[in-house]
């Protein structure tokens, strides 16, 4: 049961503001509502269940010890990566299906390699278990994107990215920074070097905070320069 609600937790957390919650967005402007919350559904359930057992499995075939402090480093950059955030990049235009297959299949596609579909990995590693994790993650995900399309199409109000981002952040950071504190060898946990992990996660963030800011700053330049060209 704990395996279930921390995976339903922190695949809620993660997908918010997440290219693949984006997408349901967009598709929910094309396409009944309905149709695109089933297409999530089959879609994530058979993405995270490939997931959940490769995770699963890496326990059988490497030493535990080391699994488990790869999957808390994984947290801390899960972290990283939901501050810097995603954006769409044509996926939910590149499918020309039934409105059905095309949200399956551009969601399916969105989540190889993503943020939930990696941290559902973590999660089986974490836990060793397969069954829990992945009825956790799919509904992490029916949610997310549930509120996503709510809010954002239905309701017409833009999700409070930011204080979303930062606090999911934060629990995925704490969550790996435990976990190393936890796994590693106790010979390693002297107090400078406590001290420096500490301060290196706090630059970290600072630094993909930073850079995503002038990331932000920058897109609307390039954008307005584009126009100026093809005039």
């Amino acid at each position: 049961m704990t395996a279930f609600i921390a995976s339903l937790i922190f695949v809620v957390l993660a997908e918010m503001g997440d290219k693949t919650q984006l997408l349901g967005m967009a598709f929910a402007t094309r396409f009944r509502w309905q149709t695109v919350m089933w297409g999530v559904f089959i879609a994530t359930a058979a993405n995270h269940l490939l997931a959940a057992a490769a995770g699963s499995y890496l326990t059988l075939i490497a030493p535990m010890g080391i699994i488990k402090v790869a999957a808390a480093v994984s947290f801390i950059l899960f972290g990283l990566w939901t501050i810097r955030g995603d954006q769409l990049s044509g996926e939910d235009q590149r499918y020309q299906f039934s409105p059905f297959w095309t949200v399956t299949i551009a969601f399916f596609m969105a989540e190889m390699g993503d943020k939930t579909q990696l941290a559902t990995i973590s999660l089986a590693v974490e836990y060793n278990v397969v069954i829990n994790v992945w009825m956790g993650t799919t509904l992490g995900m029916m949610i997310s994107n549930a509120f996503g399309i709510i809010v954002g199409i239905v309701m017409g109000k833009k999700i409070p990215e930011r204080a979303i981002k930062w606090g999911s952040a934060l629990i995925f950071i704490i969550f790996g920074a435990v976990g190393l504190y936890e796994n590693l060898p106790e010979s390693l946990l002297t107090l400078p070097v406590v001290i420096a992990g500490v301060l290196s996660i706090l630059a970290l963030m600072l630094l993909v905070a930073w850079w995503n800011g002038k990331r932000s700053t920058l897109v609307p330049i390039q954008e307005k320069q584009n126009g100026k060209d093809q005039n």
